[in-house]
């Protein structure tokens, strides 16, 4: 049984399920998750999309899918006793799960831990004491486990696999029918993948792009990658009608890494995306804005971490400028991105530390170290 609660770890986890698959092609999986899981060939007790909600009001308002969905995770337990609970990040619900599955005498491989290094840290013991293995894929995850008298695998990160180019600059251009110059600056414009974060952050990351294009537009080219989750409008909505005519812009619903890649500079909302662009090598000021509420409560419940970014936590080191709350504005973004088009020493700077952080995530084959895990656990 596996159960992951979001897209991510829906990616994640089935790239784990494929490799188990791979290893030993008689198992059967089932458990909840999106369409990775269920294309990976797990049957599905549950829709993941219904569980997929943040803040208390969301959690309230879905808690009969909550509910619903731990009742048939517990009797799929009970009838069927499978031989491993794979748990992917997603900690109130998933310990939950867990607990029930250490009574039933079902062992648990908790892959992915969640961020417990952030909050909640005494969760730490807890999941030592009701998994059999748990798998960590941030380096300094390992030693803030051991620090905590609980032994974790670090596995790698599986954005080491999944992060890859398969086209050239020139090539990307050609194909989407964008003309530049070799003197063009191309700037990634990178406002997340959820209605918040568009509503919140897009307004001032196109502003900027205006600030830096607006004496010479014919030196910049700016591309959007637009998520499945995010309808056209909504980024029309945020800005996009309006600086449309006063920027080159363009916008796109795929070949997400290979526009990465072709960037200059990118700025971006903050989270996994910062990963996938240090893989690439992209310089980056990575941004966070939230409700003020949220933000003060926050800072009561976080108060022992120096960054927000991964790329920053990885490295340990302010390697990418990071914008929080109200320095997120057009002029410190526009500020930003010219120092890292126009200033050579800032920008291989950035990139040296950016190669240093993707050492960091381990080697490629994160999903098969994982696999090989899972099916100790099942073994032992």
């Amino acid at each position: 049984m596996i159960v992951a609660g979001e897209a991510s770890g829906d990616m994640h986890g089935a790239r784990l399920v494929e490799a188990m698959l791979n290893i030993c092609p008689d198992l059967v999986f089932s458990g909840i998750g999106g369409k990775e899981l269920e294309h990976a060939g797990v049957r599905m007790l549950y829709d993941a999309a219904k569980l997929a909600v943040v803040g208390l009001t969301e959690v309230i308002s879905h808690l009969g899918d909550i509910l619903a969905a731990r009742k048939a995770l517990i009797q799929q337990m009970r009838s069927v006793k499978p031989a491993l609970l794979i748990l992917i990040d997603y900690p109130d619900f998933n310990l939950l799960l867990a607990a029930k599955a250490k009574k039933l005498g079902i062992p648990v491989f908790y892959y992915i831990s969640p961020q417990v290094w952030a909050w909640r840290s005494g969760r730490v013991k807890k999941i030592g004491k009701l998994t059999k293995r748990v798998g960590v894929i941030l380096p300094f995850e390992k030693n803030f486990y051991a620090e905590q008298g609980v032994t974790v695998d670090f596995v790698g990160h599986p954005l080491v696999d999944t992060v890859k180019v398969t086209q050239n600059k020139e090539d990307f251009f050609k194909e989407h029918d964008i003309k530049v110059q070799d003197d063009t600056h191309i700037i990634g414009i990178l406002p997340g993948s959820r209605s918040r974060e568009i509503r919140s952050l897009l307004p001032d990351f196109l502003a900027a792009a205006y600030l830096l294009a607006k004496n010479n537009p014919d030196k910049f080219c700016f591309l959007l990658p637009r998520a499945s989750t995010i309808a056209p409008s909504l980024l029309a909505e945020n800005g996009l009608a309006e600086y449309r005519d006063k920027i080159p812009i363009h916008t796109f619903s795929a070949d997400r890494y290979n526009l990465m890649a072709a960037c200059d500079a990118v700025v971006s909302a903050s989270g996994t995306v910062t990963l996938e662009l240090a893989l690439l090598g992209i310089p980056t000021v990575t941004t966070y804005r939230v409700s003020p509420k949220t933000y003060r409560l926050g800072r009561l419940l976080i108060r022992h971490i120096n960054f927000f970014s991964l790329v920053n936590l990885i490295g340990n080191r302010k390697i990418i400028p990071e914008l929080l709350q109200d320095e997120v504005t057009p002029q410190n973004i526009a500020d930003h991105l010219r120092a890292m088009i126009n200033d050579d020493t800032y920008r291989d700077e950035m990139k040296r530390g950016l190669t240093e952080v993707t050492k960091k995530l381990g080697p490629p084959g994160c999903s098969i170290r994982a696999a090989e895990i899972a099916l100790q656990c099942m073994n032992s």
